[in-house]
């Protein structure tokens, strides 16, 4: 295995891994209501974001655009290679624009709710918001996985 492909498929795994798993470690922190576990679970999501997710992006991103430079695949016509970035590319947007000012406000709303003793309204509104983009932002991976193993155009 070359180097760009094992830089590409530990990008993978440090990204769809670490979406996958925050937000399972989220959802169990949310449903068992107690605050200071759901702020402990807000923060971590946070900063697993920068540890697994950010370096996860970076890999993939590099990796796969140097593999397709080598291979010689057409970055400027659509196939299953732009088709995948655009999608991944969609999915950064959701992250970045959506989903990261969302995870602040929940880190903000459960340290209010700690203070408070009990989930306040703001963390549950917010939290409700991340689950729908941080579904869309989960699935949307998932996809360009399918577009990367399959490569049907």
């Amino acid at each position: 295995m070359n180097l760009w492909l094992t830089l590409h498929i530990v990008g993978v795994v440090l990204f769809v891994g670490n979406i996958v798993t925050a937000a399972f470690w989220k959802v169990r922190a949310d449903l068992g209501g107690n605050p200071v576990v759901v702020h402990d679970a807000a923060k971590s999501v946070m900063l697993a974001d920068f540890v697994f997710t950010l370096p996860g992006i970076v890999l993939v991103t590099v990796s796969g655009i140097a593999m397709a430079h080598k291979a010689g695949i057409p970055m400027n016509e659509s196939n299953w290679l732009t088709v995948s970035l655009a999608v991944f590319g969609a999915t950064g947007l959701i992250w970045g624009a959506v989903l990261i000012p969302l995870q602040r406000a929940m880190i903000r709303h459960s340290a209010a709710s700690v203070a408070g003793g009990s989930l306040i309204a703001e963390y549950r509104r917010a939290s409700r918001l991340w689950a729908v983009f941080g579904a869309a932002a989960t699935l949307l991976p998932i996809a360009v996985l399918a577009l990367m193993i399959a490569k049907p155009f």
